[in-house]
This record gives structure tokens, C-alpha cells and sequence, in this order.
């Protein structure tokens, strides 16, 4: 019934579940992997592991520009 046209998979359990569990947000987040489930699919951090993270900045710029790049 949805069809998304962008669906954001925030963090490794949700990126795991449609890609397996060899996924890693960590090295793969950012790219679109292919799907079924909608046009474009992009991986991203939860935005919770920014509180956890020792370089918040970083980690949040990082969020920014995955957003961003699903934006376009």
C-alpha cells in the first residue's frame, strides 16, 4: 500500500533486517543500496549514537549529510 519514494533506515538493526547482517553502518552507510521497498534506500547512524559517540560533531555532520544526500 506506501511506496515511499525515499526510505531512511536509521541504524544497524534496521539496516540489518533488509540487508543482512553483514551490513555495517558504520563502512556502508551513505550508499543506496538497491531495494524493492522503495526508490532510493539510504543507511544512516541511529541518531541516538550521537549522545553516545566521543566526537558528536563529527558524528552528527556525518547524519546531516546522509539526510542531505537523501534529500536529493
Amino acid at each position: 500500500m506506501i511506496q515511499p519514494e525515499v526510505l531512511i533506515l536509521l541504524g544497524a538493526t534496521a539496516a540489518q533486517t533488509l540487508f543482512g547482517r553483514s551490513f555495517r553502518v558504520t563502512r556502508d552507510r551513505g550508499h543506496v543500496p538497491h531495494s524493492d521497498l522503495a526508490k532510493t534506500v539510504i543507511a544512516t547512524i541511529h541518531p541516538s549514537a550521537i549522545l553516545r559517540s566521543s566526537d558528536r560533531d563529527e558524528m552528527f555532520r556525518g547524519l546531516a549529510a546522509d539526510l542531505a544526500l537523501a534529500r536529493r
